[in-house]
């Protein structure tokens, strides 16, 4: 019995003697651990904001999806480590620490909202289709009527009817190429007043168009022209091409996510690294209890 009494003094020793040993390790291991989330915090949120930035100027949509998944994947990734860095402070953090962690959590939680609504508008592109659509499709049907609308003024030199042709094919060409130049203006556009107003201005340019085609259309040596068949159809078809473009335009994906991008995003960027950068610091600062000198044990 006495016996068993002094190994079981021994072993109670022996805990009692390494407890604050392995104390102080594991709190120089959370203190670490704590450091390190809030530095990996803060390069996954510099990756999200890049991945973001490449999202909006991409100029097409596979690309801008990638880059937007690419941001959605580094922004949950600060998240994981957001929710365990909570844990580990509500655990055993100084309270300085959970004050900066709920400032950061504030901040972190607009950057969230301005990123969701910016990425779904970054991946619609509706400016860069609208612009694909003006400089392709509707200036290669303006070139083929141009052609033809000048052919059709060569074939009436020297006829009674020169001088009206002449007019018409002015006014026809004219006013389609007018409309041409408007284009680019209300895909760039970001006032609805504004777009209303160049809106109007085109549907007046439209119906000079037309009836300048009613006119050659009426003229008798012109009757049956191929050249002003084709010219009737090309600008059917840019009118066609050219309805489509206000409402890619009206949507302003582009203009919309690059201003959030360069503004409220920009400014939520900032205050969470700097929230992330002064959390870092109280954690690095923390104190933690002192590793007992192995030699000390030697000595006992």
């Amino acid at each position: 019995m006495a016996a068993g009494a002094i190994i079981l003094l021994a072993v109670a020793l022996m805990v009692y003697h390494f407890q604050p040993a392995q104390s102080a390790s594991e709190q120089l291991a959370l203190k670490v651990r704590r450091a390190d989330l809030a530095a990996q915090m803060r390069l996954d949120l510099a990756l999200a904001s890049e991945a973001e930035k490449s999202a909006v100027l991409s100029v097409t949509d596979e690309e801008s999806r990638t880059f937007a998944d690419q941001a959605r994947a580094a922004t949950a990734g600060v998240e994981r480590k957001h929710q365990e860095l909570g844990k580990l402070l509500a655990a055993g953090g100084t309270q300085e620490e959970k004050d900066l962690l709920a400032q950061f959590s504030m901040d972190f939680a607009e950057f969230q909202r301005i990123d969701h609504d910016l990425l779904a508008l970054a991946v619609k592109n509706t400016n860069i289709k609208a612009y694909n659509l003006a400089y392709g499709p509707a200036m290669d049907a303006l070139n083929t009527m141009n052609t033809a609308l000048l052919r059709l003024l060569g074939k009436s030199n020297g006829t009674a009817v020169s001088q009206k042709v002449y007019v018409s094919v002015y006014a026809a060409i004219n006013g389609a190429w007018q409309l041409q130049v408007l284009l680019p203006q209300h895909i760039a556009e970001e006032s609805d007043k504004k777009m209303d107003e160049l809106e109007r201005h085109m549907a007046a340019l439209d119906q000079s168009v037309r009836q300048a085609l009613v006119t050659l259309a009426e003229i008798k040596i012109l009757s049956g022209d191929p050249d002003l068949k084709t010219a009737t159809a090309k600008y059917a078809e840019f009118s066609e091409i050219r309805g489509r473009i206000p409402a890619l335009s009206r949507e302003n994906t582009n203009v919309r996510s690059l201003a959030l991008s360069l503004g409220q995003k920009r400014k939520v960027m900032f205050l969470c690294q700097d929230d992330l950068a002064a959390l870092q610091q109280a954690l690095q600062a923390e104190p933690s209890a002192a590793a007992p000198n192995p030699r000390s044990l030697e000595a006992r």
